[in-house]
């Protein structure tokens, strides 16, 4: 009977030691409960902790960065211009007593930031222009279009005054007091996609369709221009090399021909009367054909080699 007693008083004391005991994690942070009203400082430390079991309970809340994912919505800028825009944020847990006073779990918080960052988001988007929110410096344009033979330069849209970068920070600095009573810190908050609306889309698309045909046109137009410009120096070239050809074939055969004239006057001035007889006989052979008929008088100088004409 006394063995018995021992061993459920032992067994009594190991049940409240496992009741009283629970052990906080590097990534949790616990607040401790007592009839449901939060005791005491927040257990940060990570390790062994005991508290009264029955009474008092454990309420473990994440320590480290958690995220926030905003729903994208449509928003009009500053110039009137109609953009969806999606963006995130990321959090953490820095006063869980006011954390659990508050909102008493993390499911219950995302309500209240959807509620605090959407609409600062969409006060500070609708107090700039397009330009500021895309943009967020002033760097020089890495390539513009150009035409044939024209410089590329470096051009700038717009001036960005403020630019995308300070926005964020505008809007985590607006939002950051508005969360500071529910224990919360804004760690970072981030623009996920920038878009025109459908209807905006639409006309972008086709403006921008526009713009590449004109520019395509452009380039064709320059191409058959440097293109006839190239065939009209071709056509030039051609004739200039067919000329200069001409005027050296026909230097060579004039040349040629003296030379040949020079070489026959010094052959047959040794024998002017033989000279005379081979270009008479040149002559016959031109004019006299099978079908030729002459009509001379026998007295004809023509005909005075079948006469048996000896010269003076």
């Amino acid at each position: 009977m006394k063995s018995r007693s021992i061993i459920i008083l032992i067994i009594i004391l190991l049940i409240a030691f496992f009741s009283s005991a629970y052990i906080v994690d590097e990534t949790e942070q616990v607040i401790i409960t007592q009839f449901g009203e939060a005791i005491g400082d927040a257990k940060k430390e990570p390790g062994l902790k005991f508290k009264i079991p029955l009474i008092q309970q454990a309420n473990y809340f994440p320590k480290n960065l958690l995220e926030w994912d905003g729903d994208a919505g449509q928003i009009p800028t500053l110039d009137k211009t109609f953009i969806w825009v999606d963006t995130f944020a990321r959090w953490k847990i820095v006063d869980p007593l006011k954390f659990f006073q508050t909102v008493n779990n993390v499911s219950g918080v995302y309500s209240r930031l959807d509620d605090i960052i959407d609409s600062t988001v969409r006060n500070f988007i609708t107090s700039y222009s397009l330009l500021e929110t895309v943009r967020k410096s002033n760097r020089e344009l890495d390539s513009v279009e150009v035409g044939i033979g024209e410089v590329k330069d470096k051009s700038t849209l717009a001036n960005v005054s403020t630019g995308r970068q300070k926005i964020l920070k505008g809007i985590m600095e607006q939002a950051q007091p508005k969360l500071d009573k529910f224990g919360i810190e804004l760690v970072d908050v981030k623009i996920k996609r920038l878009n025109y609306v459908e209807e905006v889309q639409t006309s972008v698309y086709n403006r921008m369709i526009a713009e590449r045909n004109q520019i395509a046109e452009k380039f064709r137009s320059e191409g058959q221009g440097e293109a006839r410009k190239i065939e009209g120096e071709r056509e030039k070239d051609l004739k200039k090399i067919d000329s200069e050809a001409y005027k050296t074939a026909e230097e060579i055969k004039g040349k040629a021909d003296g030379e040949a004239a020079l070489i026959y006057a010094r052959a047959y001035g040794k024998d002017p009367d033989f000279y005379s007889f081979l270009k008479t006989l040149e002559i016959y052979k031109e004019s006299m054909g099978k079908d030729t008929s002459l009509l001379l008088s026998t007295d004809s100088e023509f005909l005075k080699y079948f006469k048996g004409y000896q010269g003076k």
